[in-house]
């Protein structure tokens, strides 16, 4: 996908995939990983509220995101004034122990995510068209440090219903894209086209999340 898409999406305020609360399943789920120690990372992060409610249970978190407004916007909207760095692939925005990276998730490297234990991707496999899901997580695994868990959520809905994004991710996707690297474990699945009236308006039939608890293979 261009990042060009992206960089307008958020210059003309569509972000409906933004959420205005924490998520809940981030909530209800993040124990049963039971982290502990390390750094929490949000691969596109958008400005998620998520990433508040990390650091609150005592994470450092790191964030990588395209949109400079989408970072700055963050910072600002909690009152925060970020120290800021950049090299030739990111430029770096830091405080209260969440620090942002904006620019290409492709460009990251295991240096940069050595202290990571653990992800939290509920807006980064589902941003992404078929063709740019199994590169994606072959470059997150790589990068992370053998034993970190990833809480994954995902939608599920017949994509032929809809244009994503959020894209459809079936359970045997997940299960195809992350089976030679991690142990899945599924959380939970549930019914949210009622809670949905948008995707409702859309025509859609039916809408269904998924939750994951994956850990990374050692090896990999």
């Amino acid at each position: 996908m261009n990042p060009d898409f992206w960089h307008e999406r958020w210059q003309r305020g569509e972000i409906g995939f933004h959420q205005g609360e924490v998520n809940p399943y981030l909530i209800r789920h993040w124990p049963a990983l039971a982290v502990t120690g390390g750094t929490v990372f949000v691969p596109l992060c958008g400005k998620s509220l998520d990433m508040v409610w990390l650091r609150e249970q005592g994470h450092e978190v790191l964030g990588v995101e395209l949109s400079p407004l989408a970072v700055q916007g963050f910072f600002a909207e909690h009152g925060h004034t970020p120290q800021h760095s950049a090299d030739e692939r990111f430029k770096r925005c830091e405080a209260n122990g969440i620090r942002l990276l904006c620019g290409d998730f492709f460009d990251l490297t295991a240096a940069d995510l050595q202290h990571v234990t653990a992800v939290y991707d509920r807006a980064a496999l589902i941003a992404l068209p078929p063709e740019l899901r199994a590169r994606y997580v072959r470059h997150l695994v790589s990068l992370l440090p053998a034993g970190a868990q990833i809480l994954l959520v995902t939608v599920d809905y017949p994509q032929e219903e809809m244009t994503g994004p959020p894209f459809a991710v079936t359970v045997a996707e997940v299960e195809a894209l992350y089976r030679p690297y991690a142990d899945i474990e599924r959380l939970a699945r549930l019914d949210v086209l009622a809670q949905n009236p948008r995707f409702q308006a859309r025509g859609m039939s039916s809408l269904h999340e998924n939750i994951f608890a994956l850990r990374v293979k050692l090896g990999v």
